[in-house]
């Protein structure tokens, strides 16, 4: 054994003796030593099997078989997953379909989980940067401008300086610094709002939709401005406003210009669903939007044929079938024939040479519906040859008050339908007008080679509602808003899209509240987001968010178990805030616009008017200073007469019937705003009209006591004080300790003034003649007055060290002025007496108050004595 380990030894050292090199050296170990070695790295390895036992028993708590699973995982084959459970013969059909089928299944089903995670995915990321863009524009505008905006730049210069400019409104600090092309629409859109209101305190009707629509087509826009007046004319075949009202000298004005239009929709709106008026609304919503796209598509077929004169061949007709006959002849008769998707798809013989299914349904598509009965009749002869049923249904249905044909008529178009229509090589406008008179197999939305545009589409959508099964216009709504805005206006973000499309597909099926929320997304038409929101609370189509629900990301309010809410005040406040500083009187017009609403019931229409009066005390109190400010709130003339301002004049508007209630919510409070805020000037006057006069004058006291301490003065408080006084004064108003107080704080101001002026002589004399600083020497006098000064009002309390010194100084200068004076010897030692004795009895009474004042003052009193003593 141990040869055979020498040898072993020998032979290893052999196999490498050609890698020795002389100077590395050379490592021998015995076959103990390596053991040794081993033994001691086995020993170093990390242990894993307590682990393994503790990980092992924490599992078995859960009951979880750990070994087990590792055992299942150990022997799992995976070549096997998509293998049968048992293995299939090879002549065994049945079963490999069927497990193909399986497969198939399997497939779909992972296949639309991937595609729905990854969509799901992608709208998260969608609506998150949707969310991060609301939130980043709500926090500019609170800051007051968006980025690279002219920061730091003083409020006065950024409104002078946007005067001069001819911006007007945009130089407002208080928000976003709008475009100029939003700056013209919103110039043209503020005397409509005006002229509401005006109507609105009239007790009138005012074609509101009408105004707007007239508005927006005289601006030089893009296909972005078209489509919104399109919108607009969209709105108004809803709502059925005339575009014009009788004049007022009409016999029949007084009658016919009753208030109808404001609110006419908000009891049926916010009401219950599936009540008869509901259902009826929703019929007449569906109605206008059709005939809103039957008189667009008019205008192109129209445009069409001016367009193509030759080919058209209109001739000397110019009746509404005609035209139909010429349009047809220009988009389908080519080369001498019509076009193979006319021609060989029809089972139906040419009239006259033309092709009389597209012939009837493009008369139904621009709304000649009579126009069509009459050629169907002129033509009933050959067109019952091949559907004998067509013209009594067509007529039937033609004749309906809302185009439907009863329960009978549709069972029998519907078996038609089914039996050599629906899956046959018919004409396709035939098709389209069996499925359109008897609302057949609305499951399938379109019609090959008929509805071609969205706008088709879409009007083929509202023609086949019924609201009375088949879900009506929501369930139409349910499948649009499924598709979103993507579909109609392209991914968002995008440029050079035209804006609104999205909002007119909602406007049709009476998702109002979301319609205007798809114009304020975009920044080119947030101003027509504002406008279409206050006509559309106007007419009573917008349902108002509660307080509780509103959200500072968006307007819009969402809850499973409530219909779509929007909240107009922020909607509203978020416009006018732009101009509320520099033009307060039309932002006024805006929030009168809030209280629309507030006929809502569940508390909702009291939380708008509370709503609108806060944002009217914010007016006030944000609006600048000036002739302005007074027009906007009222005030007094100079003969002490009242005059009313705007927002009185308005406040029918705010509910307020009387002038105790607008004094309460406006004035008092937006008195006590402005106080807050330091506007004491604002305050007062507010005060004032509110006929607060007691308050008027304890605020005058306070106002004039900071002025005097702050030893800078306020002229125009000054002013307004001494104006206040003089009328509370003659018609005896407010007497008491603050009205003396404010007389004494003004006279204390005077003095100021003298002895500013180089008058020490005429300052002293008006302290004196207020007999708070006792300077005649009497101590008994010195005495009273000081006992009697916690008495005296906070204002003069507080400026005790102020017009000590004020009488001290005044005292200094003219002992200086005596002695540097010509006069007699004797004279000037009489004066200097009296002015010594007059500093000793002010030196007492300060001692006798010593501690009401600063140490600091008291030391300068002393030393000022002492140098008028010498």
């Amino acid at each position: 054994m141990a040869a055979d380990l020498s040898s072993l030894l020998t032979s290893s050292k052999a196999l490498t003796s050609h890698l020795s090199k002389p100077d590395l050296p050379s490592v021998n170990l015995s076959l103990d030593q390596i053991e040794t070695q081993s033994r001691r790295l086995v020993a170093k390895r990390p242990r894993t099997g307590g682990d393994n036992d503790r990980a092992n028993y924490l599992l078995a708590q859960a009951h979880v078989d750990a070994p087990a699973l590792g055992a299942s995982i150990a022997h799992f084959n995976p070549s096997t997953t998509f293998s049968p459970l048992s293995a299939l013969q090879d002549t065994d059909v049945p079963g490999f379909l069927r497990h193909a089928h399986e497969q198939n299944l399997i497939s779909t089903i992972e296949e639309g989980r991937r595609q729905t995670q990854a969509e799901f995915y992608r709208v998260l990321e969608e609506r998150g940067r949707r969310d991060w863009e609301a939130r980043k524009k709500r926090v500019f505008e609170e800051l007051g401008g968006r980025m690279g905006g002219e920061e730091g730049m003083p409020l006065g210069l950024s409104m002078l300086e946007g005067k001069k400019s001819g911006l007007g409104r945009s130089a407002s600090t208080s928000g976003p610094i709008p475009s100029m092309q939003m700056q013209t629409k919103m110039l043209a859109y503020d005397h409509i709002i005006a002229d509401l209101n005006a109507a609105r305190l009239r007790g009138e009707s005012y074609p509101i939709i009408h105004a707007l629509e007239d508005a927006t087509r005289s601006m030089d826009g893009d296909a972005t401005t078209q489509q919104i007046s399109q919108n607009f004319t969209l709105l108004s075949k809803i709502t059925q406003e005339p575009s014009t009202l009788p004049a007022l000298e009409h016999p029949s004005a007084h009658i016919l210009n009753t208030s109808l239009f404001e609110r006419k929709y908000a009891r049926i709106y916010l009401g219950e669903g599936d009540s008869r008026e509901s259902i009826a609304l929703r019929k007449q919503i569906a109605r206008g939007a059709m005939q809103a796209l039957q008189e667009q598509y008019w205008d192109v077929i129209e445009k069409t044929v001016e367009a193509r004169p030759v080919e058209a061949r209109l001739g000397g007709d110019p009746s509404v079938s005609n035209r139909v006959r010429a349009f047809l002849l220009v988009r389908y008769y080519r080369g001498g024939e019509w076009q193979e998707r006319i021609e060989v798809r029809s089972l139906f013989p040419l009239v006259g040479g033309q092709p009389l299914w597209a012939k009837l349904f493009f008369l139904v598509r621009t709304g000649h519906t009579e126009e069509a009965l009459a050629e169907v009749t002129q033509h009933q002869h050959l067109i019952e040859r091949h559907e004998a049923s067509f013209v009594g249904h067509f007529r039937s249905w033609a004749e309906s008050p809302d185009q439907s044909l009863p329960k009978p008529h549709r069972d029998h178009l519907q078996s038609v339908y089914n039996a050599h229509m629906l899956h046959s090589t018919s004409d396709p406008f035939k098709l389209a007008l069996y499925k359109l008179i008897g609302k057949l197999d609305p499951g399938r939305r379109n019609v090959p080679l008929v509805t071609t545009t969205t706008e088709d589409w879409l009007w083929f959508q509202l023609a086949m509602i019924d609201e009375e099964q088949f879900g009506g216009l929501g369930a139409l709504a349910d499948v649009l808003l499924s598709y979103g805005e993507r579909q109609f206006e392209g991914p968002a973000g995008q440029k050079g899209v035209r804006r609104g499309v999205w909002a007119g597909v909602l406007l049709m099926v009476g998702e109002f509240e979301r319609a205007v929320v798809a114009l304020w997304e975009h920044e080119e038409t947030e101003v027509e987001a504002v406008h279409m929101a206050i006509a559309l609370a106007y007419h009573g189509l917008l349902r108002v968010a509660p307080r509780a629900e509103t959200s500072d990301t968006t307007p819009l309010v969402l809850s499973p178990v409530t219909p779509p809410a929007l909240s107009l005040s922020t909607l509203i406040w978020r416009y006018v805030r732009q101009f509320v500083r520099i033009d307060a009187k039309e932002a006024l017009q805006y929030i009168y616009c809030i209280p629309l609403s507030s006929d809502q019931g569940d508390g909702v229409g009291r939380e708008q008017l509370e709503t609108a009066w806060d944002l009217i005390r914010r007016t006030i109190v944000l609006a600048n200073t000036g002739p302005a400010w007074e027009e906007l709130v009222g005030g007094f003339r100079a003969d002490g007469t009242r005059f009313s301002g705007l927002i009185e004049q308005g406040a029918t508007l705010l509910k307020l019937w009387d002038s105790k209630g607008f004094n309460e919510q406006i004035l008092v409070r937006a008195a006590r705003q402005a106080e807050e805020n330091d506007r004491i000037a604002e305050a007062i006057k507010l005060y004032n009209l509110a006929g607060e006069y007691g308050t008027v004058v304890a605020c005058l006291a306070q106002a004039l006591g900071s002025s005097i301490a702050s030893a800078q003065g306020d002229q125009a408080l000054e002013q307004t004080a001494g104006e206040i006084l003089r009328h509370y004064e003659r018609t005896n108003k407010a007497a008491g300790k603050d009205r003396e107080a404010v007389v004494r704080l003004l006279r204390i101001r005077e003095a100021m003034v003298a002895k500013e002026a180089g008058r020490p002589e005429v300052a002293l004399e008006v302290m004196e003649g207020l007999d708070m600083v006792p300077l005649d020497g009497d101590v008994a006098k010195i005495t009273k007055r000081a006992d009697e000064f916690k008495d005296l009002h906070e204002a003069l309390q507080r400026n005790l060290n102020t017009y000590l010194v004020l009488v001290v100084d005044a005292l200094a200068a003219a002992h200086q002025k005596v002695k540097n004076s010509v006069a007699p010897d004797a004279t000037k030692k009489m004066q200097l007496a009296s002015l010594r004795k007059k500093s000793r009895s002010l030196i007492m009474f300060a001692g006798m108050l010593k501690y009401r004042m600063s140490p600091d003052v008291y030391s300068y009193l002393a030393r000022v004595d002492v140098e008028i003593a010498l």
